[in-house]
Formats: structure tokens, C-alpha cells, sequence
């Protein structure tokens, strides 16, 4: 007969308690299972965020980095601004590939939750420097002075905007005419409401005024030095993405430690959870083994049927875990979400194929590691003593 089948079998005698034990092990898996994607997927979706900026280096006005780092994910932050000037002076150079002026600037109105309607004023050079931007609907602006806001994807879905409509600006009490909604952009800008620079300047009583420009420079290599030069300009600070990405990380792998180290925790008490029930169905099975062993089963025979259980029970824990890590994904980015400063747009926990199948091989080791030692109880039996053991 099948070992296998026959520890199937002996399982089912306490199916409560066999039941229980599984499903130990397919919380632990499944916890590590999330907790690993989450690693893989967080790096992921942040990297590919600040690709898709479109450029290098954020120049800002001097103040908090953190406030620029935000203005740069979340196209907000600190409100610092900067003489335009320090655009004309950097555009001269020739390490410079292509670049766009900012000016973010909000408007209160009552009406809107939050209370701030958030606007970016950019040039055409916004286009080039992000390529791949989309319209859902409409176009570009009609002149670089133009009362026009062009939405972004996620504006529009929560302002309920579409190409035609009108938005009241308060403050300056003007009206922009949206003429064009982008197509979703997996960033910051998915949020904003762009308008024409000049026209920004001009609204929001800002001439002549940045709150940031965008690089992105012909050769990567050149990054370190050209940032170097740019502090030779007064009043400014200059932000690259290497270093948001890594403040992030850094921000995030201390709470990631630890949690992986609950999970690490989590399996151990599982491993030590198998290795009881195991140990407790030998006990109550002593007559049975020393019968068996009477009746010509080898060391060897009852070694492996303990030993195969084990392994049954952390092999079906694993393939379960790995079914709760695929159905709680989505439940685990909205809470990953909420706790999070910042979360980038795209999969926060990506599981894989892979990672699936090195959880189950592990889930298998653990049972093979587990089940060494009740395993060498049961065999290590004597025949006679077993059989009086319950007598």
C-alpha cells in the first residue's frame, strides 16, 4: 500500500486536530508568502513610478528634501518657488537632454473634499519629456497662455469632468475650460490639473516664479557631476531619483524586517505545532507500532510512515497557504495601502509562479525537518514494550 495513502488514512482518525495543524501551517506560509511579494512588488511599482517621471533630477527651491520628494511622487508638498531665471541659467547646458518647468500651486474651494483644488502649470516641453502620455479624450493646449486645464485620469473620474465642461478657480475667480483628460498614467499626474505655465504664473499671482524643473540628462553617467555644478546656483536644491527611491526603501525596510521576522516566527510555532500532533498520534498509536514491529515491520517501515505524515500534513498546509496568499492579495494592498505614506501606483504585492513554488518546496522541507524526530520515537520503539505500554 501507498505510504502516503496509508498517512492520509491515520490522519483522518483525529480530523479536528489534523485539520487544525494544516491549517497553522497555511496561515504561516501564506502570511510569508505576502509579506515576500509585497518586498517584490513594493521595489517593483516604486521603480517603475519614477521611471515613468520622465526625467532624472528634480530641481526645487531650497528647503525641506522631503517636501520635494513628495512634490515629486504626489505632485504636492511644500509650496517653495524659485526665479525663473535659474531655468534660463540651467537649459545653457549641453549634459541636458530634455526638461520641463513646473509650477504647482492649489486654490481652496469649500465645496471639495480636502478643501484644495491642486493645479500644474507645465510647458510643451512637458509632452517630450513623458512621451508616452495619452489623451482619453481632447488635446493639447491651444497657446501657452490659454484659460485651459487639461485633467488627469483620476481628477476627472473624482471631479466627474469631461472635455467641454468648465472649473471655477477660486481665489482668482477665473474659469478654465477643460479641453483635454489624459488616459491613466500610473503616477502623480493621474491627480493633477495641468494648466498652461504663463496661464499659472498669471492666475495664481506667480510671475516669473518655478516651484520645480524636471532634467533628464543625455548620459546617466553624468548624473553625479551635473548635480554637483547645479549648486553653484543660489537658492536651490537638487533631488534625484536614485535618492527618493532609496529613502523610500530605507523608510519601509525596518517595519519590512520586522514583519518578515513575525512571519519567520509564525512558521517555527507552525513546524513546532506539526511536530506535536505528530508526536501525539505516536503516543496514542504505541500498541499499533509494536505491533506492526511483531509482526515483521522494519525500523524502516514505521520510520517512514511517521516521517511521510509529517510531510503530508506541512505539504497540504503549504498548497492551502499558497491558495490564501492568491485570494487575500487584494485584501492585502487596501491594507497596505492605508498604512503606508506613500504607496506607488501598480502591484504592491506581486506574487509569482516562483515564489509560489519555493513556499510549497519549503513547506515539504519543513515537514522532512519535523518529522525526523517523532519519526525516530516511533521507530525506536521496542515491539513488547509498545504492546504493554497500553495495556
Amino acid at each position: 500500500m501507498n505510504v502516503f495513502l496509508l498517512s492520509a488514512r491515520n490522519l483522518r482518525r483525529r480530523p479536528i486536530r489534523s485539520l487544525l495543524t494544516i491549517g497553522g501551517v497555511a496561515m504561516a506560509v501564506a502570511v510569508l508568502i505576502s509579506l515576500l511579494g509585497f518586498d517584490e512588488g513594493y521595489q517593483r511599482s516604486l521603480t517603475a513610478n519614477i521611471d515613468r517621471m520622465g526625467y532624472q533630477l528634480l530641481v526645487t527651491a531650497k528647503g525641506c528634501p522631503y517636501e520635494a520628494a513628495t512634490m515629486m511622487l504626489r505632485g504636492g508638498g511644500g509650496m517653495r518657488y524659485m526665479d525663473q531665471k535659474v531655468y534660463d541659467a540651467i537649459r545653457k547646458d549641453q549634459r541636458i537632454e530634455k526638461m520641463s518647468p513646473q509650477l504647482v500651486a492649489s486654490a481652496f474651494d469649500p465645496g471639495l473634499k480636502g478643501g484644495a483644488m491642486l493645479f500644474m502649470g507645465v510647458s510643451d516641453d512637458y509632452l517630450k519629456l513623458k512621451p508616452w502620455v495619452a489623451f482619453k479624450s481632447g488635446r493639447w493646449f491651444s497657446g501657452d497662455d490659454a484659460d485651459e486645464v487639461i485633467i488627469g485620469y483620476e481628477a476627472a473620474e473624482y471631479e466627474q469632468r469631461e472635455v467641454g465642461d468648465e472649473i471655477y478657480v477660486p481665489g482668482p475667480d477665473r474659469i478654465l475650460k477643460v479641453v483635454g483628460v489624459f488616459a491613466r498614467t500610473g503616477t502623480q499626474d493621474d491627480g493633477m490639473m495641468l494648466v498652461p505655465l504663463r496661464c499659472a504664473q498669471r492666475l495664481f499671482s506667480l510671475p516669473a516664479k518655478l516651484s520645480a524643473i524636471g532634467i533628464k540628462l543625455k548620459d546617466l553617467g553624468l548624473v553625479a557631476r551635473f548635480e554637483e555644478d547645479l549648486y553653484a546656483l543660489p537658492g536651490i536644491q537638487v533631488v534625484s531619483m536614485a535618492q527618493v527611491r532609496g529613502t523610500i526603501l530605507n523608510l519601509i525596510s525596518s517595519a519590512r524586517a520586522l514583519a518578515e521576522a513575525v512571519a519567520f516566527i509564525a512558521v517555527f510555532i507552525a513546524a513546532a505545532g506539526v511536530m506535536n500532533t505528530i508526536l501525539m498520534s505516536v503516543f496514542e498509536r504505541t500498541r499499533e507500532i509494536g505491533i506492526a514491529k511483531s509482526l515483521g515491520a522494519s525500523r524502516l517501515d514505521v520510520f517512514t510512515l511517521i516521517w511521510a505524515e509529517t510531510v503530508l500534513i506541512c505539504g497540504l498546509g503549504g498548497a492551502l497557504g499558497c491558495v490564501l496568499a492568491l485570494a487575500g492579495t487584494g485584501w492585502a494592498e487596501r491594507v497596505i495601502r492605508g498604512m503606508l505614506p506613500y504607496a506607488p501606483a501598480g502591484t504592491l504585492v506581486l506574487i509569482e509562479p516562483r515564489l509560489l513554488a519555493a513556499a510549497l518546496l519549503g513547506a515539504v522541507m519543513l515537514g522532512v525537518i519535523s518529522g525526523v524526530y517523532p519519526a525516530w520515537r516511533a521507530c525506536s520503539m521496542r515491539p513488547v514494550q509498545a504492546i504493554r505500554a497500553q495495556e
